[in-house]
């Protein structure tokens, strides 16, 4: 499925990603206002610098992720053995036991099985909510909103425009459905327009004669607002291709495939430098992961590439921007964890833990032997699940209760045999005694 027929579906409106949309709207929609205001009019300019805002405020879980990874290249065998002792054993107690052996290694470490998770959750949430607000700037930057409002107000003039506008705005590039969107409403109009490439504008002029002079007008600001460095962001670059190729023109062929190229260039730079803390893991032949990783590393520029020609060139932009803010911030994140050992790491993950195992009222000592715990004796110990200690206090407990039983109970009963068992028994190993005395 087409990344615009998702958002088509209303994956975009679902909550959260709808919520963080809403916000990072707000951001785009500041920074294009401040730009407007010292004279610079120009979505890419603005996308740029908010991608650049949008990654540095990631950073600290980009850091965490990276810290989570450089652990696994010393978890990951311990984990492996602890896999291996249980493989094929899928009765409950077995899988509870690797369970309690997993959950040791990470408390050894000072970490849990979430670390790794929840950062890349978390960032797939920004960029999920991230993307639409790139896709249709429309919709989130007034000053662009209202570039085409007097367009929308002329075609909605028009008799029967909105059924013209749902039958090209189902067809490609736009591929909004109208069972999907309502075109009774100058948003959807408005989102529909940002979409439009050559052809498109011509279909409409052809449909609704009426609307020519305001769609030369409007296409002339948008185009003005779209140039990049003499691309026209709003294009599709494979059209701009082919247009180039018809035209024997090498400097737009050169034009047409450079966004798409360098994204897929700046994502694999980005790929190789965030995977440089994982060199040990990669290596490791035996490790899934390493295969899964190899295959991202290739996989992720060309899908970039593909996406790159076929969709609207500012989103290309947009690749180009936040992998090549990735790679800078790598650098800076690769260097700081280079001065940092695994054994660094690893304390500061057990003071954090400490911390708040603390707040739950856990003891000292408990802490304590959490972080010393050894993964290659977990197995014993978490057979028995409790400690000497532990299940001598219970036995002591039990035998307070049974002294204090109720009269009749069952307890009760079992005290009265258990005293009469040890009466009888003092009472032979006196005579017995008597016996070996008198015979002497």
């Amino acid at each position: 499925m087409e990344i615009n027929g998702l958002l088509a579906a209303g994956i975009y409106d679902w909550p959260v990603i709808s919520q963080i949309s809403w916000l990072l709207g707000k951001v785009m929609n500041g920074i294009y206002n401040v730009l407007d205001a010292i004279g610079i009019n120009n979505i890419g300019v603005s996308i740029i610098i908010f991608t650049i805002i949008v990654y540095t405020l990631l950073i600290p879980l980009t850091i965490k992720q990276q810290k989570f990874s450089k652990m696994q290249s010393v978890m990951t065998p311990e984990i492996r053995k602890i896999q291996k002792k249980y493989e094929g054993k899928r009765d409950q107690a077995s899988m509870l036991k690797q369970q309690e052996e997993m959950n040791a290694v990470y408390d050894k470490y000072g970490t849990k099985m979430s670390s790794g998770c929840l950062p890349s959750l978390i960032q797939m949430l920004f960029l999920f909510g991230l993307y639409p607000v790139v896709q249709n700037i429309p919709r989130y930057v007034d000053k662009v909103h209202d570039v085409y409002m007097p367009l929308v107000e002329k075609i909605q003039s028009v008799a029967g425009s909105q059924a013209i506008m749902e039958k090209i705005g189902e067809a490609s590039p736009v591929l909004m459905s109208a069972d999907s969107y309502d075109y009774s409403k100058a948003n959807t109009l408005v989102e529909a327009l940002y979409k439009f490439q050559d052809a498109t504008w011509n279909t409409l002029v052809d449909r609704i004669p009426q609307v020519e002079s305001l769609v030369n007008s409007t296409r002339d600001q948008i185009d003005n607002l779209n140039q990049f460095l003499g691309v026209n962001i709003g294009a599709h670059p494979w059209n701009l291709l082919m247009d180039a190729l018809r035209d024997f023109s090498i400097i737009g062929i050169i034009l047409a495939v450079i966004i798409p190229v360098l994204a897929g260039l700046t994502q694999f730079i980005s790929v190789k430098l965030s995977q440089a803390g994982s060199s040990s893991m990669m290596d490791d032949k035996d490790n899934p992961m390493a295969g899964s990783m190899k295959t991202m590393m290739y996989t992720m520029p060309l899908i970039s590439v593909v996406f790159g020609f076929t969709l609207p060139a500012g989103l290309g932009l947009y690749w180009v921007a936040s992998a090549a803010v990735r790679c800078v911030q790598q650098l800076a994140i690769n260097k700081y964890l280079s001065k940092k050992s695994v054994e660094d790491i690893i304390a500061e993950n057990q003071k954090k833990m400490k911390k708040k195992i603390e707040k739950k009222g856990t003891s000292a000592k408990e802490i304590n032997r959490m972080a010393t715990t050894s993964t290659r004796n977990v197995g014993n110990s978490s057979r028995s699940g409790k400690s000497q200690a532990e299940k001598d206090e219970k036995i002591r407990r039990a035998q307070e209760m049974a002294k204090n039983a109720k009269p009749g109970s069952l307890t009760a009963k079992a005290n009265l045999v258990s005293r009469y068992n040890s009466g009888q028994k003092t009472d032979s190993s006196d005579q017995t005694a008597s016996e070996k005395k008198g015979k002497k």
